[in-house]
């Protein structure tokens, strides 16, 4: 009997475990609830959105582009990550946001300055907090054999937009109820949303443990302390070309979910002549809907098929090439308008099911946990990099031929193939290496071969995971050696 117990709990992945799922729901949430009070609202409720913090849609725009500026934060934000340990930066990141969404919207007639010092604060936080979201989920779902990480991150894609859809959907139906109060149900729903960080906070320190960070590094004959441990990680990181590799697949991967957006509704309107409803509609499915369930089937293959997230970021970006090389394929005309729609959804699949695991390949780096931080952050900067390049790029060339939009078009799908065949190549490239790295056991890298040699902190094993305390011999013991912790931090 416990044998058979033993054996069905252990097909379960780590993370998900009694004991440790609690960490797992909270880093999550946390990535969820960081942005539900704004960013969250910028599409089906944009417009109560903007009435409720009295600005105009120019403004807006002006906002989302102060909170862009996150992109040149990144790599400097991996010494943080290096410097910090997750719980702590997750603390303060949550912190800030709820501080900041009760300032704008508790505080009548708040001068439209101070909106831009608090989105600019929001871009330089989320450049040091998103890194760590994602690497707390790989850090909790860690394990012996790393089983349960693609899925990990296919679960925090697939939680963070079903949160995000039913919160959004709660918000339109109070709204729809109170059509003339829409903006003042907006700031209700928007501190009330805010508030939730309170608990998330608590949960943090309850729930995810310290993980370990830079100590000192050796520089000659001398030792340096903290802070220079930290810059010499973040060095290190980036002389790593694995890094570079997993960072311009995900780059790939993230264009061509820029360009799927423009190859949505706006595509079935101007090139088939779809009605606003059809192109609408389509639009929701395509680029919504299907990314809620398209995250948690990617993790499961990528776990349980493939045992490999970047083979499962290879494959997702070979189905996108296939998709857009198919459409590009169609000629124009209303007749074929339903065939283009199917295959913009196969599209759209290999896209969401790439984008769900979109950084997982760093975390199959093997790399010491004190510089993982780091590694996250470049991974991030190279991963949405895109933004910079392929929103204007894909529009102007709509724009261009908006006289003849399937031309525009057909460049568009042009460049999507040839990104998507290049972020497969990166990807199975990166996989093949891992594979022969893992052949002659060089697959762990301590660090023995860094420029610089960064020693980590010790970490107490007492702290965090307070919910294993109620399941203490659930899953057995786990050996400590090459970089693992025993169960009671997994």
């Amino acid at each position: 009997m416990n044998e058979t117990i033993a054996a069905s709990t252990s097909r379960i992945p780590h993370f998900l475990k009694r004991g440790k799922i609690g960490a797992f729901l909270t880093v999550v949430l946390t990535g969820q609830l960081v942005y539900v009070s704004f960013e969250a609202f910028k599409g089906a409720l944009m417009l109560p959105l903007t009435q409720s913090l009295g600005i105009g849609m120019d403004q807006f725009g002006i906002l989302m582009g102060w909170i862009g500026i996150a992109m040149f934060f990144y790599v400097p934000a991996g010494w943080v990550n290096n410097r910090f340990t997750i719980r702590s930066i997750l603390i303060a990141f949550a912190g800030w946001r709820l501080a900041t969404f009760l300032i704008l919207f508790l505080i009548p007639n708040l001068p439209f300055n101070v909106m831009v010092v608090i989105a600019a604060s929001w871009g330089i936080w989320d450049a040091i907090g998103w890194p760590a979201v994602v690497n707390g989920v790989v850090f909790v779902a860690k394990d012996e054999d790393t089983k349960g990480r693609g899925l990990a991150m296919g679960l925090l894609e697939t939680v963070r937009r079903g949160l995000e859809v039913v919160m959004n959907l709660i918000v339109i139906g109070a709204i729809g109820l109170f059509p003339d109060q829409a903006a003042g149900v907006l700031k209700i729903f928007a501190v009330g949303y805010a508030l939730l960080l309170i608990p998330i906070i608590f949960a943090l320190l309850r729930f995810v443990p310290k993980n370990a960070v830079a100590e000192s590094v050796q520089i000659g004959d001398k030792k340096a302390g903290k802070n220079a441990a930290a810059l010499a990680g973040l060095v290190n990181v980036l002389l790593k070309p694995r890094v570079w590799l997993a960072g311009l697949a995900a780059m790939c991967i993230y264009w061509t979910y820029v360009n799927l957006i423009y190859l949505s509704a706006p595509y079935i309107k101007l090139v088939f002549h779809a009605s606003d409803s059809v192109a609408g509609m389509f639009g929701i499915f395509n680029t919504g809907l299907v990314g809620v369930f398209a995250g948690l089937v990617s993790g499961f293959i990528a776990d349980y098929v493939f045992k490999s997230s970047t083979v499962m970021l290879g494959f997702a970006l070979s189905i996108t090439t296939a998709g857009a090389f198919c459409v590009y394929l169609l000629p124009a005309g209303s007749n074929l308008m339903w065939l283009a729609m199917v295959l913009l959804m196969v599209m759209a699949v290999g896209v969401f099911m790439g984008k769900a695991v979109i950084l997982a390949p760093i975390a199959e780096l093997h790399l010491p946990e004190h510089i993982s931080g780091s590694a996250m952050s470049v991974g991030s900067f190279l991963a949405y990099a895109s933004v910079f390049w392929a929103h204007p790029m894909t529009a102007g060339i709509v724009e261009a031929n908006k006289d003849n939009p399937y031309v525009g078009y057909q460049k568009v799908l042009l460049i999507t193939i040839t990104v998507a065949l290049i972020g497969a190549a990166c990807a199975i490239a990166l996989a093949i290496i891992n594979k022969r790295l893992e052949k002659k056991g060089k697959l762990e890298d301590a660090g023995a071969n860094d420029l610089l040699t960064v020693t980590a902190a010790e970490v107490d094993e007492s702290e965090g995971f307070a919910d294993a305390d109620m399941a203490p011999h659930a899953a057995g013991s786990v050996s400590a050696d090459s970089g693992t912790m025993p169960d009671s931090r997994q």
